[in-house]
Parts: C-alpha cells; structure tokens; sequence
C-alpha cells in the first residue's frame, strides 16, 4: 500500500477522533475550544453546534470507509476525493463566513479545515492545486457580501444616531442635537449591522436614534420623532429645574424639515424616497 493510500485511511482517523472528542466534550457540558471566537460562531448557527459535530463525524466515516475501499480497488479513488473535496467546500463557506462575520475565527473549526488540507495535501497534490481557484473563489464572493458583523452596534449607556451623510433628515437632526450639545454616538447605514438592526425591527426610514439607559432601550425613528422626543426632554428638564422663563425655544433652522411628508430616507431599494429623487 503506497504512502497516499495510506494518508487517506489515517487522516480521516485523525480527524473522527478531533471531531467526536469536541462531541464527546459537549455532551459533558465542556469543549476543546472555549475562547470567544467559537462561542460566537456557534450563535451563527440556526440549530444547536452539537449536530454539526454529528455531521463532522459523518463526513469522516464516509471519506474513511472509501478510502478503505480504495486501498482495494483504484476504481473507488474517485469517490473518496468526492467526499473530500465536499468537506472541503464545506468548511470552506463555513470558515469564509467566520472571517467575515465574526471578530475572531472558531479555532475549532480552524482545525477541522486544516485536517481536511493537510489530507488533501498527502493523498493527491494535484487535485488541491486544482481545487485552490474555487477556494479562493468562495471566499473572494463571501468578501463582495455586506455581512453583518457577529458584535453589538449599541453597547454602553447613551444615544445611537443610525444615518447617511446624504439624508437631509439626517443632517436635519445632527444639526439639531448640535444647537442642543446633545452629544451622541453616529453610525452609518452602511455599516451591515446597523441595516441588519433596521430590517429586523420593521424599520425602513432613517434617521433612528437608539436611546440606551441601564437595561432600557428606546428607539425613535424620523427627525420629526426624534427632535420631538429631545424637545419635550429639555422641556421637562428645564420644569423640574423651575425654570420656567426658558421653556420655549426659539426656532431654529434645524427645526424646517427637509421634507414635510416625510420623516426619513427610504432604506430598500425596492422604495424611492424624495431623498434619493433629490440626489440624482
């Protein structure tokens, strides 16, 4: 038996005994790898990681039992770079998609990728120097994507103002909370996780000011919402200091919405708002 053959027996060993001592560890309420970054590509998971440990072990004993049957007959050579090259491409998107999405690599899986190279490497060179374009391929289309990073926007106590330079209700309400030295933390629409934060609550207008106190959250949307909930805010604040003389407040040009009919900029593509029509 040559030394490919017999890589190919022994890295799929390696790799079930890897896989199953994670499997055999989290049923015991423990891991391999306890460090963020596998705690956190677990939460990227819509079912629990232990069924992915599962299917790890099958991929396995599949690429196992054909290269045993390869070792006999060359005809089932095939089939066993078959099984490889899929667990390749698995581990492929789910390792691009770490990169991209998660602040820190699972290490875990890191390790199962690099058993799955290492035995690309010993059996057949040629192949993986064929397959490294459609590697490098999943990741460079995982790259184009705007995926949201696994981390919160909104952290410590304060005021979040989701906007886009280019929204005039935007800047309507920056320049509001600049009149009022109203301080607060500015993040753009382009950043994924905020559009993500948007889509998922039904939210299709910006601006969206995010108000996080102690274990509260409030969220206001529109600049006319937004400069309407700050103005009755000072205007409690100033009765509760008794200081009545003070409580109108002058007109300001950030208080002349850009559009009466419109509290904010569209965010889907699919719907054109006067704040795109005015910037084409």
């Amino acid at each position: 038996m040559d030394f490919r053959k017999i890589s190919a027996i022994t890295m799929p060993l390696i790799l079930i005994g890897y896989v199953g001592t994670e499997t055999w560890m989290k049923l015991h309420h423990s891991s391999i790898c306890e460090s963020t970054g596998c705690k956190m590509a677990a939460t990227l998971l819509n079912f629990n990681g232990i069924y992915l440990d599962f299917l790890g072990i099958t991929a396995g004993m599949l690429m196992l039992v054909t290269a045993i049957l390869w070792a006999k007959h060359e005809v089932f050579k095939p089939l066993f770079f078959v099984s490889l090259y899929s667990a390749i491409a698995f581990e492929s998107v789910m390792i691009g998609f770490q990169v991209f999405a998660n602040p820190e690599i699972c290490k875990f899986c890191l390790g199962v990728y690099s058993l799955l190279l290492l035995t690309a490497f010993l059996t057949e060179r040629r192949y993986l120097l064929y397959a490294t374009p459609a590697i490098i391929a999943i990741f460079a289309a995982l790259s184009t994507l705007s995926i949201p990073k696994n981390m919160p926007i909104v952290t410590k106590d304060g005021i979040y103002l989701i906007h886009s330079e280019k929204c005039p209700h935007c800047k309507k309400v920056k320049a509001f909370f600049k009149d009022e030295n109203i301080s607060y933390n500015p993040i753009d629409i382009s950043n994924p996780n905020a559009r993500m934060s948007a889509t998922t609550l039904g939210i299709t207008q910006i601006p969206i000011a995010i108000i996080k106190k102690d274990n509260n959250i409030e969220i206001l949307r529109g600049d006319r919402d937004i400069i309407e909930h700050f103005k009755k805010a000072s205007k409690k604040e100033v009765s509760d200091n008794k200081e009545p003389e003070s409580m109108n407040m002058p007109l300001r040009e950030s208080d002349i919405y850009a559009n009466p009919d419109e509290g904010g900029c569209s965010l889907s593509p699919l719907e054109e708002s006067s704040c795109q029509k005015g910037a084409n």
